[in-house]
């Protein structure tokens, strides 16, 4: 087991997501930034579908009780192993009774931590993502404990792996959405020649863009929508759904982040600045 001695801010197990299961209502969910949790898969030699910690803009305190290995991605959060920093993208061996603690946020929003065989919390509908109300709760509070396999032996074959300048990304590859015919030439410079800062609406959810663009009287019956889906109201509001996002939606749907983009977006928070380039 591992056990949080504290929790964060907003610290959750999740894994490549939920499938199969969005004609009923159920989202995705999964890892916000599954380019990253990918990364840290493969260097700790796991499944593709394998658990992880996400935690964001604040860590945890983690005791771990068993010997293993883990190797921590995505944001810069000042993590030290018994009070000795680690660093992002390297495996550690980890022994009974030590502990890994987070510190102050550099970069990004969201920080993983991946473990040797990854965290073993209860499957439902097919995944261990925490998603309320398919799991009891959407993260982990202080006191809880997430249970791993112990593992002494792995001998790794990578022990890093180098960083691709990817939390300074701030343009957001998108493809054209359902909707897109409706955008006018003035709507088209302003989503694609200009900058928009993330507002304080951005959860695992959505998130929103502080910035409004001209505003539309097209109506649409409700339709599907997915994860990275561009949704664009009559007020001229740009929503960005994301992993926990509803899978239907009454907004036009105009554009359609690529799955790249969706993990940069995961890692800016309020305040910082994004653009869109169409591919």
């Amino acid at each position: 087991m591992v056990k949080l001695l504290k929790s964060g801010f907003f610290t959750s197990v999740q894994d490549t997501g939920r499938f199969g299961y969005r004609d009923k209502g159920v989202p995705i969910s999964g890892a916000m930034d599954v380019w990253t949790v990918d990364k840290l898969n493969m260097l700790l030699e796991n499944p593709k579908d394998a658990a992880v910690l996400e935690i964001t803009m604040t860590g945890p305190t983690l005791l771990f009780e068993e010997d293993t290995h883990i190797a921590l991605g995505g944001a810069e959060m000042s993590a030290t192993l018994n009070n000795s920093p680690i660093q992002n993208r390297k495996i550690y061996k980890v022994k009974a009774g030590d502990i890994v603690s987070y510190g102050k946020l550099e970069r990004g929003f969201r920080s993983y931590l991946a473990i040797r065989g990854g965290f073993r919390t209860k499957v439902r509908l097919g995944s261990r993502s925490m998603y309320f109300p398919i799991c009891p709760q959407n993260h982990l509070e202080e006191g809880a404990e997430v249970p791993y396999e112990v593992d002494k032996a792995f001998e790794p074959r990578i022990t890093e792996y180098k960083l691709e300048g990817f939390l300074e990304d701030t343009v957001l590859e998108v493809h054209k959405g359902p909707e897109y015919e409706i955008l006018t030439d003035r709507h088209l410079e302003t989503l694609f020649f200009n900058n928009f800062s993330i507002a304080m609406e951005n959860n695992r959810m959505a998130y929103q863009l502080k910035e409004n663009i001209d505003g539309h009287k097209a109506s649409m019956l409700t339709s599907a929508t997915l994860s990275g889906t561009v949704q664009f109201t009559p007020a001229g509001k740009l929503i960005i759904l994301m992993k926990d996002g509803q899978t239907t939606g009454g907004y036009p749907r105009i554009l359609q982040l690529s799955d790249r983009a969706i993990s940069v977006l995961a890692q800016k928070k309020f305040g910082d600045l994004v653009s869109f380039k169409r591919v």
